[in-house]
């Protein structure tokens, strides 16, 4: 026995001896786990990992690489295995290497120690782009984030070509080819250059749109509530509209909710198909599925307490066996609405901040839908304070007191939009940044909530410099406008930045000449509330003009002895006061004004040539305006009417206006003045505005012994803007297409009788206007619109010829720029198509106007 136990353990140490031989890597060189040459599976063994370790990694942590590989020192291994392999599949999927292997570099005993070697993939040195403008190859770079460094893989290249055709799509380039090429760089190892080849063809319109499935409404019907897609049409100047995917993706929802809107609420697209019919065009088919129409069944009402059912079906104005449309049925409940006057607004127009309303499908019964409408009234609430913020140059009181709604008054849902605009009318602020919060601080115990206004001021200070040529000679204008002038601040010398702000009162100086020929200087302020209490307006404005003729002689500008000259100087003060009759929106201003004109020799240039005349007057207006901002309405309106009155002289002077010299004549100047001027703003479609505008004037006469005023008459044509010229003492109405002041009455005649018309206007006139706008940019920095205008309008010289359908016309387009520095600046092209009898063309006819408007109620 002693024998046998000896054999066996030298059989066991021979053994051992043989396996740790096998143990051993071979010459001390580096096993391949992954080589079926060096390691058969038939040859497992388990070993406990004593080390791992990476090589080959340049640029990856290779902490996080072991990580992902899921070797970890001290565990257990079976070599060779699936989980060796595994080593080298997990590490590939991370799309960062060209190859990976893992290798065994010592085996002591049990412990084995392991090593994975990695090839990096190479790294982004840049990405061009051919075939785009720099501009488009920026921004597909910019969307790319297309930074050196990253892993040139697959990935990279897939996400490159969607990120191209993605914004190819967006300008309408649907079928661009795109080549993506790699290249190793030239001045960094293991870098390459991604070249992106682009050929965009033609940018796709629509050439049809094939609807199937629908049998209650027409083709014609689909295609007008698939907003956004035209396709080809007879009346369509310009052919298809372009396809572009955003948009046809709003269309198709649009469609689906306006066939809702007709009661089909179980409409839905099928599906819908895009083809490509030629180079330049595709096809969509669109199947449709309507459901059947449904109608509203019974209606009944939950939670109401303050109103009777038969008071609230009154105000919904849904009944019975009406279209059901969830769209009008939401507008009718929660608003808001133009009038103001749905479900909500009426709970909320009276304290109820916290008022819930909504309505509940209660059965389904063939066609018929009843209706339960849930309602939650909450309390009254009152306002505790108003607060606001952002106004860090405006004082708080000129904000608050556009702000209807007090400390102590019941919330009001109109009220509060009421104040948005108002605050908006100030031109002191961003009107995109009025940002009301009437849950501030919200205590539902005691029924009381804090109302912030968030606000966001702009610059609004303007200034005007030009220069100009004119009658021979260079005119240069500079002009100062203050819009938030601060006179309560004027003696506190830190305010001086440049000057006094913060009061919302306006303050202008204006000064223009050609040196000694011609030169006008003029002087505005107004207050909007007069002792800072009630919304009383004050204004002040002052002039004085003066030109004369001269001539050149050798280097300068000579005046001879007895030259015509007009020097006109004049002042007017203005209180206003706004009305809380018939409603907040009224206004009436009073204004009295005294100007004095002298003329020299002006014979043939005006109605009179030598003497004094003097204007003394009192304007009466009334107006009402609704307009919800000034740069760029939306809605709303502007309406006024003025009537101004001189004194009637004729009725005491015992003047012989026969007979008597013009000088005496014209000394005091009699008139009454009236004016008529209404613009409304209609939303017609999205960012889409419809400006229509309608202007009369008339000036007449307390006798008819006394002539018709040579000041204060109406000229038409032009772009409206007071410039070099001595017209201060007529009104210019602006009509694009026509030159300055040559619409003129048909009976003025020809020669010198049509210069005096053209300086010296007409008693009557009527002008109509659409305008079209679309904005292009609104913001803080600039607001930018383009803009498609229809005018008309006509002067006459008296009643019996006035007509106010027999008008020139013109048409055109145009685009505005706001900039808060400068004021509103504006480009016009207008096609004037009825001709001035008795005028060349070339003297009537101005395509291009160009306009600078300061004042923003009067573009």
């Amino acid at each position: 026995m002693k024998h046998i136990f000896v054999k066996l353990a030298f059989i066991i140490f021979a053994l051992s001896v043989f396996y740790s031989a096998q143990a051993q890597t071979p010459g001390n060189r580096p096993i391949n786990l992954s080589d079926p040459d060096e390691l058969s599976y038939l040859n497992q063994k388990n070993f406990i990992i004593a080390g791992v370790d990476v090589k080959g990694v340049e640029y990856l942590d290779k902490d996080v690489l072991i990580t992902i590989s899921k070797l970890a020192v001290g565990q257990y291994i079976e070599v060779p295995s699936e989980q060796t392999a595994s080593v080298i599949k997990d590490l590939m999927a991370q799309n960062l290497f060209e190859e990976v292997q893992l290798y065994a570099t010592n085996i002591q005993g049990e412990n084995i120690f392991l090593e994975i070697r990695v090839v990096e993939r190479p790294r982004l040195a840049g990405i061009n782009v051919v075939g785009l403008k720099k501009s488009q190859a920026d921004e597909v770079r910019k969307r790319l984030n297309a930074g050196s460094g990253k892993i040139v893989n697959e990935n990279l290249l897939r996400t490159t070509r969607s990120t191209v055709e993605k914004y190819l799509r967006e300008k309408s380039f649907l079928y661009p080819d795109i080549t993506i090429t790699t290249a190793p760089d030239s001045l960094q190892a293991n870098y390459e250059t991604v070249t992106v080849n682009v050929e965009k063809n033609s940018k796709i319109k629509v050439r049809d749109v094939n609807f199937t499935g629908a049998e209650n409404f027409t083709d014609r019907q689909l295609r007008k509530f698939l907003k956004g897609v035209k396709p080809r049409a007879w009346f369509r100047i310009f052919g298809p509209g372009r396809f572009k995917e955003d948009k046809y993706l709003e269309a198709k929802e649009n469609l689906i909710a306006k066939m809702q809107d007709k009661g089909y609420r179980d409409a839905e697209i099928l599906r819908d198909s895009i083809w490509r019919y030629n180079k330049k065009r595709i096809n969509i088919d669109i199947d449709l599925y309507e459901g059947p129409r449904y109608y509203v069944g019974d209606i009944t009402w939950t939670g109401n307490s303050k109103y009777q059912d038969s008071i609230l079906n009154l105000i919904f104005g849904i009944n019975k066996g009406d279209v059901y449309s969830e769209e009008k049925i939401h507008a009718r409940l929660m608003g808001p609405t133009r009038a103001s006057d749905d479900i909500a607004a009426l709970y909320q127009n009276d304290g109820y901040l916290t008022f819930q309303i909504e309505p509940i499908i209660k059965r389904i019964s063939k066609d018929t839908i009843d209706l339960e409408i849930q309602m939650f009234e909450g309390k009254q609430y009152t306002i505790n304070n108003v607060i606001l913020k952002g106004n860090d140059v405006t004082n708080d009181r000129v904000v608050l007191r556009s702000i209807f709604l007090k400390p102590g008054m019941k919330y009001s849902r109109e009220a509060l939009v009421s104040s948005i605009r108002e605050i908006s009318q100030l031109g002191m602020f961003d009107e995109q940044k009025i940002s009301p919060n009437p849950m501030k601080n919200l205590n539902m115990e005691e029924g009381t909530t804090d109302l912030e206004f968030t606000v966001a001021e702009k610059a609004s200070d303007q200034v005007e410099l030009s220069g100009g040529y004119g009658a021979g000679q260079v005119i240069g204008t500079l002009g100062l406008n203050f819009n938030n002038f601060s006179t309560s601040n004027f003696f506190k010398k830190d305010s001086w930045k440049p000057l006094p702000r913060g009061d919302g009162q306006r303050f202008s100086i204006r000064g223009q000449t050609s040196g000694r020929r011609y030169q006008s200087y003029n002087f505005s302020f107004s207050e909007p509330w007069l002792g800072g209490k009630k919304p009383i307006y004050f204004g002040l404005n002052a002039y004085v003009s003066n030109m004369r003729e001269m001539f050149f002689q050798g280097s300068q500008w000579v005046e001879r002895e007895n030259a015509p000259f007009i020097n006109m100087h004049g002042v007017t003060a203005t209180l206003g006061k706004r009305l809380q009759w018939p409603d907040r929106y009224f206004q009436i201003n009073s204004s009295l004004s005294f100007q004095r004109y002298v003329l020299n020799n002006y014979a043939g240039l005006f109605l009179f040539a030598d003497g004094d005349s003097y204007n003394i007057n009192f304007t009466q207006e009334i107006s009402r305006n609704t307009v919800d901002a000034p740069i760029y309405p939306t809605s709303g309106s502007n309406i006024r009417l003025s009537v101004q009155l001189t004194p009637p002289y004729s009725l005491w002077n015992n003047i012989d206006y026969a007979t008597a010299p013009a000088n005496e004549v014209y000394k005091f100047v009699e008139y009454h003045k009236w004016k008529f001027d209404s613009q409304w703003y209609t939303t017609i479609a999205g960012k889409l505005v419809l400006k229509s505008q309608a202007q009369f004037g008339y000036l007449g006469m307390y006798s008819n012994q006394a002539p018709i005023s040579p000041f204060e008459r109406f000229v038409l044509g032009g772009d409206g803007m007071q410039g070099f010229d001595f017209l201060q003492g007529t009104e210019i109405i602006a009509m694009r297409g026509y030159a300055n002041g040559t619409v003129i009455p048909e009976s003025t005649g020809g020669g010198s009788a049509q210069n005096i018309a053209i300086r010296s206007g007409s008693p009557i006139y009527a002008r109509y206007q659409l305008e079209l706008r679309h904005p292009i940019m609104l913001n803080e920095q600039a607001t930018v619109f383009a803009l498609a205008f229809a005018e008309a309008g006509n002067t006459w010289n008296n009643f019996r010829e006035f007509n106010p359908f027999k008008v020139r016309r013109t048409m055109g387009i145009g685009a505005r720029i706001f900039l808060p520095i400068f004021g509103m600046l504006g480009i016009d092209y207008g096609h004037a198509f009825d001709p001035i009898p008795g005028m060349p063309e070339s003297r009537w006819r101005q395509n291009f106007t160009f306009s600078i408007i300061q004042n923003m109620g009067g573009f």
